[in-house]
């Protein structure tokens, strides 16, 4: 426990520091989670925000038809009421020491699952592929151009949205993005002849959805800006866009991107949370040459030497602002320990889209789970594995058991209950103390009265000596005192 003389020496060190009222931010009633510093004021001791790992589970789905193959990428997922619903690009590519050959045009693809665990590829009889009808092949170069490349789709959300443009998508090439829509997104067909969006390099996953938000759609696509980037814009009527521009990055961008897997996190939609994919060329060292199949990274080298020496693996970063991201510079997703088919350029690309799936631990609550692809360009297929991370885990406010403290900036909150989503070992705890907005602890709340807190949950209403009851406080600037010891904090949440 935390002694008086401490409490008083944080705040003459906030003096000393310069430290002044700001205002308060209106949190609400919303999620808030512990991915960036937008409601800390100060960390102490040993505190300090960590970013967490996946954990690798089953392959999905083993893309190894005739239509489909080693080159396919450019995955998105999304639950839709009963159904999880998965697109993809169909592609293969053989390599040789003269050519890259391409053994069929790309086609999109659409597979499905009721659990988000393993995926069926229904016969949709659409499109007669490789002699048969019995195939999962939505869309063809000759119904859809070159939007088969990275067709991603969306349901749109807006409220007053028709029921025959319930699904939308974007998809395109170097003549730009093309919008579709379709009602029961099996069928589509173009919005417009004409592209929406022209002034990007898009040679990669391109997205866009509707922000709830900011009541707009929003775009997030590929350029280059020292090398491969992203953009953004903006339309009212997913027709017309305004001019785009390139992200913001703090402290930077680190690395070269390709991907970007942006989407309005689906328990708290005022924050956006991207997966892109780090592009890294180390060249022809000492160390490229002891990865995994040697000869085989010669072979794809040959036509083109990026083939054999760069690398792919993922990336985590946040934004509010929409244009402005908090980047995470180590990276989310790394190759992995494996003796061959990883450590290759286009491995380790990541789904859009996160589902809440079961876990397979008995009586362990829901998880996240998407998928990233593996094999790529390597024998006949394409394996999409599945990854899970903890709900709102991606990270974490932590100390060790030495202690640590985290500081809110002050905040204006609604609600009756404060909950938190957290895990301590079992000589672990989690304490709160709330205080006015001069920082004085205020009674019944204060640290001395606050419950040491040890456990691990999704969602616990937090318990000082008098209960868990907030209200008297709802609508008043206060500030939280968290003190951690050997303890996760991955969000909180009024309610």
């Amino acid at each position: 426990m935390f002694s008086n003389i401490r409490i008083l020496d944080m705040r003459r060190n906030l003096k000393s520091k310069g430290y002044k009222m700001t205002n308060p931010i209106n949190i609400d009633s919303r999620l808030e989670l512990m991915v960036d510093d937008h409601i800390i004021d100060n960390l102490t001791g040993d505190a300090r925000l960590t970013m967490h790992r996946s954990t690798p589970q089953n392959v999905a789905i083993d893309l190894d038809k005739s239509w489909e193959g080693n080159s396919c990428a450019y995955m998105t997922v999304f639950k839709d009421g009963e159904i999880y619903r998965m697109y993809y690009r169909g592609s293969h590519a053989v390599y040789t020491k003269d050519s890259i050959d391409e053994t069929h045009p790309e086609y999109t693809c659409y597979a499905e699952s009721y659990d988000g665990i393993n995926y069926t590829k229904p016969g949709l009889g659409l499109f007669e592929i490789a002699g048969t009808l019995d195939n999962n092949v939505i869309m063809t170069p000759e119904t859809a151009g070159r939007a088969t490349h990275n067709f991603c789709p969306f349901i749109d959300t807006r409220p007053d949205v028709p029921d025959s443009e319930k699904y939308k998508a974007v998809g395109g090439l170097s003549d730009g993005l093309f919008a579709f829509m379709s009602d029961n997104a099996i069928h589509w067909k173009r919005l417009k002849e004409e592209p929406i969006i022209t002034q990007g390099a898009f040679d990669s996953q391109n997205l866009a959805f509707w922000d709830s938000e900011r009541n707009e759609y929003r775009a997030y696509f590929r350029d280059f800006r020292d090398g491969r980037d992203i953009k953004t814009c903006t339309s009212r009527d997913f027709l017309n866009w305004t001019d785009p521009v390139y992200l913001e990055y703090s402290p930077g961008r680190v690395s070269q991107l390709y991907t970007n897997q942006i989407n309005p996190y689906y328990r708290a939609p005022h924050i956006l949370l991207g997966f892109p994919t780090r592009y890294i060329d180390h060249g022809w060292t000492e160390a490229t040459k002891a990865l995994p199949q040697l000869e085989y990274r010669q072979i794809r080298a040959s036509r083109s030497v990026r083939e054999g020496t760069a690398l792919t693996d993922g990336m985590f970063i946040v934004g509010r602002e929409r244009h402005n991201f908090k980047v995470w510079p180590e990276s989310f997703i790394r190759p992995g320990l494996k003796l061959k088919e990883n450590w290759f350029y286009g491995d380790n690309y990541q789904s859009l889209g996160l589902l809440e799936t079961k876990s397979n631990i008995h009586n362990a609550p829901d998880e996240l789970s998407f998928y990233t692809s593996e094999s790529s360009m390597q024998g006949n297929s394409t394996r999409w594995r599945r990854h899970t991370i903890r709900i709102d885990g991606f990270a974490s406010l932590n100390a060790p058991l030495s202690c640590g403290e985290m500081l809110t900036k002050p905040l204006i909150f609604k609600g009756d209950r404060l909950i938190i989503n957290y895990s301590t070992s079992a000589a672990g705890s989690l304490q709160v103390e709330i205080q006015d907005a001069k920082g004085y602890p205020i009674s019944g709340f204060s640290l001395s009265e606050s419950e040491e807190m040890f456990g691990d949950s999704l969602s616990q209403a937090f318990i000082w000596k008098n209960g868990s009851d907030v209200s008297s406080l709802a609508g008043k600037t206060v500030r939280l005192r968290f003190v951690l010891r050997d303890a996760d904090l991955y969000s909180i949440k009024f309610m």
